[in-house]
């Protein structure tokens, strides 16, 4: 992955983020509630609750409000049920985009997701149609500047905690691991201490495409947006080799 600084475009994010807050908490609320739907509303016993409560705790979002979303889940039963719908389509010069969404309107969502791609001159295709091109992993990042430790000791300790692979970038270590193993590797490395700049299971590129025509360049920019805004989208993932 030379050359695709994963933690450049997450201190962009971070910085977009900063600006709107609320879009991300709104993403974390909607997982913490279908973490103890699924789970139980106990982190010790749900290990996907604990895994959101991480990434809630890396984008700096309150314990009061995590605390506060854990029991809203557990306590009504009359609560929103979400469903997870994944969308795939094409964005400017056959750029793969997959926008998974949690959603209780999925006609509201099927929607603001088409409109989002049509704006941005691209289009909504079948299920399969792009995520071949694409491995699900689970991935964590990590600040070299926080990170205490040295590559080789933060690499065996990812390794014996069953990661895949490591590597090192100019300014971070990316620890990638198979789906199931994630929240074991994650934990394992919680537990040493190490600062995690991002940590979840993402979609990545086993190709990239680059942009060189302007207009291209703003489409694409156009569909990320409009789906960045829409509060029923929790991740998009692109082959658009920024």
């Amino acid at each position: 992955m030379s050359g695709h600084s994963k933690f450049a475009n997450i201190k962009h994010k971070k910085e977009k983020n900063d600006a709107a807050k609320g879009k991300i908490f709104t993403v974390i609320g909607r997982e913490i509630a279908v973490a103890v739907k699924e789970g139980g509303p106990d982190p010790a016993n749900n290990s996907k609750l604990r895994d959101v409560i991480a990434k809630a705790k890396a984008n700096n979002m309150p314990n009061d409000t995590i605390d506060r979303g854990i029991k809203k889940a557990a306590g009504d039963a009359n609560s929103v049920n979400y469903e997870t719908i994944t969308y795939e389509g094409y964005g400017p010069s056959g750029v793969a985009i997959i926008v998974d969404t949690l959603t209780d309107n999925k006609n509201r969502t099927a929607a603001n997701v088409r409109n989002a791609f049509t704006k941005g001159g691209g289009n909504v295709g079948t299920t399969g149609c792009v995520s071949y091109m694409f491995d699900k992993k689970g991935q964590i990042i990590i600040d070299k500047e926080e990170c205490e430790m040295d590559g080789d000791e933060l690499m065996m300790l990812a390794l014996d905690a069953g990661a895949e692979d490591f590597s090192e970038e100019e300014d971070s270590f990316e620890v990638l691991t198979d789906p199931d193993s994630f929240s074991a590797v994650r934990e394992a490395l919680e537990q040493a201490g190490v600062p995690m700049a991002e940590a979840d299971v993402t979609m990545i590129p086993q190709t990239w495409v680059e942009l060189t025509d302007e207009e291209d360049i703003k489409k694409i920019n156009r569909i990320l947006d409009l789906l960045d805004e829409d509060d029923d989208v929790q991740a998009t993932y692109h082959n658009w080799d920024e």
